[in-house]
């Protein structure tokens, strides 16, 4: 599918842009494969990892809605990860958050539109589904505009889906590199928000994978949800240092005790497949069909029932403490 084809990702100097690289780069043959992120640091470090001739480095902020136009030239598809994504570091530069993560999502659409870019992407988070912190809120607006952004195409061939996932194991910024730091320094005990604490649990190749094989089921306008397993905070904690305490230090402002990911208000629109769910569009597209019970490669989903959630809590699959130690010692945390 990506054989001879131009791709942009936005943000791309982070945790799933490498990933996403190196699968590409191994799996296709791009004829063009631009990185689009501000951060001039990160991106040399990047081009020393990734210097083949199809690849192409583009500093912009994707406030700037020129820049992202003329990024885009060309470009057949985009997948947008660009966004500012620390919780508290949102609640206290609110207006940063909504520029970045709203007014950004606006010019992606923008300039994906104004090049005819076949297919876009974006990334969103289970933070999204009933916000309760600022970074959330913002993601939905994300994602409420990339479905509407189908309406607006008109006669574009430009189609828009969004990707909503969990916690991704060892990205950036996440409680397992942090564990390991403390784990390293040698932490007498490890913080924990609380006791009953779940999170949704995803690799970045899953990641990375899950937004490879939707690109060749979207129609426009789904919101795709991956099934996956959930985990316990303190069993993770007890994975990575068997011998180490807990010091409960309370749930931080803006931050939930389980995620969702299909939240219950949406049921009556969300289609259960094999290994993912679909939240279709609440609004109504006027150039095609509105039924996305099947996709564009065959497969077929079930409404689920009334009222159905899929939270970290409820989910019918949890890793143990084995397993969380297996997973971390294949990537490298333990």
């Amino acid at each position: 599918m990506f054989d001879n084809k131009s791709l942009l990702i936005t943000g791309g100097t982070g945790s799933f842009g490498h990933q996403y690289v190196e699968t590409l780069l191994a799996r296709y043959k791009p004829r063009r494969l631009v990185i689009y992120s501000r951060d001039e640091l990160k991106q040399y470090e990047m081009q020393q990892r990734f210097n083949q001739p199809c690849m192409r480095y583009f500093i912009g902020d994707v406030r700037d809605k020129d820049r992202l136009t003329q990024a885009m030239s060309g470009i057949d598809f985009v997948i947008h990860a660009a966004a500012l994504k620390q919780v508290p570091a949102a609640e206290y530069n609110p207006m940063e958050c909504i520029k970045t993560n709203i007014n950004g999502a606006e010019n992606v659409i923008a300039a994906a539109l104004a090049n005819n870019v076949h297919k876009v992407i974006a990334l969103s988070t289970d933070k999204a589904a009933n916000p309760v912190n600022l970074y959330g809120a913002t993601k939905l607006c994300s994602d409420k505009l990339f479905t509407a952004a189908n309406n607006i195409a008109g006669g574009h061939r430009t189609r828009f889906a969004v990707v909503r996932y969990g916690n991704v194991v060892g990205s950036r910024g996440s409680v397992v590199p942090l564990f390991q730091k403390l784990i390293q320094g040698g932490a007498k005990q490890l913080p924990i928000t609380h006791g009953d604490m779940t999170r949704f649990w995803i690799t970045l190749q899953q990641g990375v994978d899950f937004v490879l094989k939707n690109f060749e089921r979207m129609s426009g306008g789904e919101l795709f949800v991956p099934k996956i397993p959930s985990m316990r905070v303190v069993d993770l904690a007890r994975a990575m240092a068997p011998d180490l305490p807990h010091e409960i230090i309370g749930i931080r402002p803006g931050e939930k005790l389980h995620e969702v990911m299909c939240p219950a208000d949406d049921s009556y629109h969300t289609w259960e497949f094999h290994d993912h769910f679909v939240i279709a569009p609440s609004i109504s597209f006027t150039s095609r069909s509105n039924d996305f019970g099947s996709n564009a490669i065959g497969e077929t989903g079930k409404l689920v029932p009334l009222g159905y959630e899929y939270n970290s809590r409820d989910n019918d699959c949890y890793l143990d403490v084995a397993q969380l130690a297996k997973l971390n010692r294949e990537l490298g945390f333990l």
